[in-house]
């Protein structure tokens, strides 16, 4: 499983014209889900995401979380994180997660988080999106199950 995380001021993400998700202060969050990731890794990678302290305190450190600036998520599904550009130059995608499976890990980790955060949208699965975002900073952080969890 893999997330790339911006910190960003305002984020959204449109279908066909119609805005689908959009948020304020918080993250814009594209999730790739890999063939062989589960509920537990999705729960670890959750309790990561929320818990990351990146955001400025008084003294300009970053030492805040979501929780301490009331930040919003939107998650947006990316299966391109699963790019394999070893050979050639044209990237496969087979080491993503079956667009089923896929799916149902992306729900669950939308929900998983509605846990934990009072705002939370998200794109369209398997949908051609528009994405934008004001990312601060910028930062960006990547989170990669196979460095962090396994």
């Amino acid at each position: 499983m893999k997330f790339v995380i911006q910190v960003c001021s305002q984020a959204d993400v449109t279908v066909d014209n119609e805005v689908k998700g959009k948020i304020g202060k918080g993250f814009l969050v594209l999730v790739g889900i890999g063939q062989n990731d589960t509920k537990e890794i999705a729960d670890k990678m959750v309790k990561k995401l929320i818990g990351l302290r990146i955001f400025a305190d008084e003294n300009d450190k970053t030492n805040l979380a979501l929780k301490d600036v009331n930040g919003e998520l939107l998650l947006i599904s990316q299966f391109t994180l699963y790019a394999d550009c070893h050979k050639g130059n044209r990237p496969n995608f087979l080491n993503a997660g079956a667009p089923d499976m896929a799916n149902e890990m992306y729900e669950y980790i939308v929900a998983k988080c509605k846990e934990s955060v009072p705002v939370v949208e998200k794109g369209v699965f398997g949908a051609e999106m528009r994405v934008s975002l004001v990312n601060e900073g910028p930062f960006t952080i990547i989170l990669d199950s196979d460095e962090i969890f396994r």
